[in-house]
């Protein structure tokens, strides 16, 4: 499960997601993603047998971590000649969600995952989550922000999501230690890594037409490099690709 420290604490809160392949998938189809796609667990990002068994092409990932004090330092280090994000519109490279609802980094993340790349054209017509993101697309991040904080049916769907997973989820207004990030192929074939803490999106280099987020490639500029910043290995990762079910 997961939360942030930046959103305001008189800001309202949600319960933590379980980074659970049930759950995520629950949810995102619950929102209008078709059944085409869905989340499965990745044991490893480095060993070739366990990275296997995870159905290709892996669209985005979705990591969950402790927010050591390592890690802030290195973010807050590359965030200082970072200028915040501004876009909005059909013409940005990936669309991104700023965070200000407390604890819903999972979703932020969950959303990250759906709106980009080849999931979004995977999002059923006339759904809530088709409506929010035409809804989001011409809106500045702050504007967008507003529009997750204010969705009522985004946050019944999430409500009805945290009520799932194996373990007992911590009440809403708890500050806990883990964040979520997502890491998606864009539809110009970058690798994005998407965090609603950060200021925005950010481009974390260029993969292949055949390659996906869990390419030695992708991985090397993306999950492999990032998990490098800490030395506490208590992450989970589940990946967006596609479902048998």
């Amino acid at each position: 499960m997961a939360g942030d420290s930046d959103a305001p604490t008189t800001n309202k809160a949600f319960v933590p997601l379980e980074n659970n392949p049930e759950v995520m998938t629950h949810l995102v189809r619950q929102l209008g993603l078709s059944r085409s796609l869905g989340f499965t667990d990745v044991y490893s990002v480095d060993d070739p047998d366990l990275l296997a068994f995870v159905p290709r092409p892996a669209h985005a990932v979705l990591l969950v971590f402790p927010v050591s004090r390592t890690y802030e330092a290195s973010r807050e280090a590359e965030d200082s000649s970072i200028q915040e994000y501004t876009g909005s519109g059909a013409s940005e490279p990936v669309m991104w969600f700023k965070q200000t609802i407390r604890n819903a980094c999972g979703l932020i993340g969950l959303l990250h995952a759906v709106s980009n790349g080849e999931p979004r054209k995977h999002v059923l017509p006339g759904t809530d989550l088709e409506k929010l993101l035409q809804r989001a697309e011409p809106l500045s991040p702050l504007r967008r922000a507003d529009l997750l904080y204010e969705s009522e049916e985004l946050e019944n769907a999430h409500a009805d999501a945290a009520k799932l997973g194996d373990t007992t989820a911590p009440p809403a207004d708890e500050n806990v230690d883990l964040h979520f990030v997502a890491f998606v192929k864009g539809l110009d074939g970058m690798l994005w890594e998407l965090d609603g803490r950060r200021k925005g999106p950010l481009a974390r280099g260029t993969l292949g037409d055949n390659e996906d987020v869990l390419s030695e490639t992708a991985l090397g500029l993306g999950l492999r490099k990032f998990l490098s910043k800490g030395s506490d290995l208590r992450f989970s990762l589940v990946s967006l690709g596609p479902a048998f079910d």
